[in-house]
């Protein structure tokens, strides 16, 4: 596969090692479909969901896909009074991604990334990889390493 999106070019540089798996698709889909298509468990596929602050500031959740994020958790963990999911239309202003198609990797600002605790158990997770139809297989250690993130207990 020769595909190279801005995620992908980042965690090359990095010298990381992934595994790029492709899926067909033509729109975005959930995670529990995305898990299916590449033959993933569910609690190793996580999806990448950005909020908005009281403060303004965006901040980039990193969940497993048939979890839910709790708002008040992630506030908390990134010291905001609270946080709420940005509109759809706004995610690839703000990302430069489109839905569905969403990498914690490569956004068009480095934002402030926390990834759900639950990723530390896996050797290895999967995330988009800033295109739809491809998902990056990685160490989350690394993966957290290159957003300059964290691990915390964020979802309901």
């Amino acid at each position: 596969m020769s595909v190279k999106t801005n995620a992908i070019r980042i965690v090359e540089t990095a010298k990381f090692d992934y595994i790029l798996h492709s899926y067909p698709c033509k729109e975005a889909l959930d995670a529990v479909t995305v898990a299916g298509k590449i033959g993933a468990d569910i609690e190793r596929v996580f999806k990448t969901l950005v909020t908005e602050g009281k403060s303004g500031n965006y901040y980039v959740f990193v969940v497993p896909g048939a979890e839910e994020l709790d708002l008040k958790k992630a506030a908390s963990s990134v010291g905001e009074k609270s946080v709420s999911m940005i509109h759809v239309k706004d995610i690839n202003k703000i990302t430069g991604y489109i839905r569905g198609g969403c990498s914690p990797v490569g956004m068009k600002k480095n934002y402030v990334t926390v990834f759900d605790s639950s990723a530390e158990i896996f050797d290895r997770i999967y995330v988009s990889a800033g295109k739809l139809g491809f998902q990056m297989e990685i160490n989350p250690q690394d993966l957290c390493k290159l957003v300059n993130g964290k691990f915390c207990p964020i979802t309901l």
